[in-house]
């Protein structure tokens, strides 16, 4: 438990009502959307401005206590568990629209608003804004930086990292820096908003954040591709994207991911496909008429069993909401749902599914693919049951083959979860164990007493690759 000084040193700062300390409240953040992790901290605190944040961590730095930030909890990869104790500080008060900016495109808020409530005005202003991360309903601004979210349309628009101008942040010594802005051009010294974005809280506590915002496209047309073969519809996203176009939306769904979705979002799509293309394109109206006939040519001649075009934007909405829903639908057919992302040059798409369905054969476990194969991202999904664990260990194996396999393909292992504690054992395997001491030199560069979400990035120790190297 927290010192009672310290804890009234706290509540002195945010008010009594914004420190809690109590059982309850301690367990309710203890864990996040990662399944089979979970570590109570000692207090929550709530700031409701950058002041409040800066005189906290004051505190904190002088008692050397380590701090968890954090929005809604939905990341996947153990990042927000306080597996170190210490404060959680939540940001979900500092959820303000501070400007929309007409003349320079650019939004500047706060961490703690929903990234769908954001996306809602700024379009209600006919702007747009298109990081889309498929929890964008109840994730924060805040966390989408923290993790540098993707979404369906980050084939065509790009990731947070993107739309990302300038922030505002709170170092670990309770110093206040601000980096970027609402420039075009910025070259004055390091990119410092780049290197805190995707960070996942181990640098410095955003503030606020300086987003650059862009005109909407004026068409949008949405369509769908049936497979008989998976292997089809992955070689599908390879010859789109070789034919030069990049439509707003690709995405991958499997067979056992077609039946859940289907069952869950009520879309009478065919059970016995083995695949299935979600397909969006949006521009000038003229491109996106000759882009859709383009791309059901090509899915007809990669053995597409079955083409349809949403006849309306009703339509092409639920098909979207019902992509969107794939984790939760996969997450009714058994206890534990074990979500990760891989991620590939799209060049090696079907290769990494076929290869992700054979790794799932020969540990005997139920894994799932679908996800944003237009820019490489897939998200193999296990369905388990924490409680056995001689299957969970199987689905752990599987799972680190799977990295393996990405890695050997040129890809990564992960394309927008990121690191945390779940993949930080096999971090030096994309970046080498240089690559993982510079992290660490710029780490204690940020913060040198380790307060910032300590635990996170960096393993203990690596895990040992010892999958023999593909061609």
């Amino acid at each position: 438990m927290l010192d009672s000084q310290i804890a009234n040193e706290l509540r002195e700062i945010v008010g009594a009502s914004h420190f809690k300390d109590d059982d309850q409240t301690r367990v309710a953040h203890s864990y996040d959307g990662t399944p089979m992790l979970q570590s109570l901290p000692d207090g929550v605190v709530y700031p409701g401005s950058t002041e409040e944040v800066s005189a906290i961590m004051r505190v904190l730095h002088r008692n050397r206590i380590p701090v968890v930030s954090r929005g809604s909890g939905t990341n996947l990869c153990g990042g927000t568990v306080p597996v170190q104790g210490g404060i959680v500080m939540v940001m979900h008060r500092m959820n303000a629209i501070l400007e929309v900016d007409l003349q320079n495109l650019t939004a500047t808020v706060q961490p703690g608003i929903l990234t769908k409530k954001f996306i809602e005005h700024i379009e209600s202003l006919g702007l747009f804004y298109p990081p889309d991360p498929s929890s964008m309903a109840i994730s924060t601004i805040g966390g989408n930086i923290a993790e540098c979210s993707g979404g369906l349309r980050g084939l065509k628009y790009g990731t947070t990292k993107d739309y990302v101008l300038g922030l505002e942040c709170v170092l670990a010594s309770g110093e206040i820096i601000r980096t970027g802005g609402k420039l075009v051009k910025d070259v004055a010294g390091y990119d410092l908003t780049k290197l805190l974005v995707g960070s996942e809280g181990t640098l410095a506590i955003v503030t606020e954040a300086t987003l650059k915002l862009i005109p909407p496209p004026k068409h949008k047309k949405t369509m769908l591709a049936m497979y008989g073969d998976i292997y089809d519809a992955a070689r599908t996203v390879s010859k789109i994207i070789e034919n030069r176009i990049i439509p707003a939306t690709l995405e991958l769904l499997d067979n056992p991911t077609i039946n859940v979705v289907n069952d869950y979002a009520k879309l009478n799509l065919p059970t016995d496909a083995a695949a299935l293309l979600l397909i969006e394109q949006d521009g000038e109206p003229e491109t996106v008429e000759r882009d859709i006939e383009l791309i059901a040519s090509i899915c007809r001649q990669e053995n597409a069993s079955q083409i349809s075009v949403a006849q309306n934007n009703e339509e092409a909405l639920k098909l979207l909401t019902a992509r969107r829903s794939a984790f939760t639908a996969l997450a009714r057919l058994r206890p534990t749902t074990i979500l990760e992302d891989a991620t590939v040059p799209r060049s090696k798409i079907a290769d990494m599914v076929l290869a992700i369905n054979r790794i799932a054969a020969k540990h005997r476990v139920q894994i799932c693919t679908f996800g944003h194969a237009g820019d490489g991202n897939l998200h193999p999904t296990a369905t388990t049951d924490a409680r056995d664990q001689e299957e969970v260990h199987r689905v752990e194996e599987a799972f680190a083959e799977i990295f393996d396999a990405a890695i050997s393909f040129g890809g990564t292992i992960t394309g927008e979860h990121g690191v945390g504690l779940v993949k930080s054992p096999y971090l030096e395997w994309k970046i080498g164990e240089p690559g993982v001491a510079v992290m660490k030199s710029i780490k204690a560069a940020f913060d040198p007493l380790n307060l910032l979400n300590p635990g996170k990035m960096f393993a203990k120790s690596a895990r040992r690759r010892v999958v023999l190297e593909r061609g």
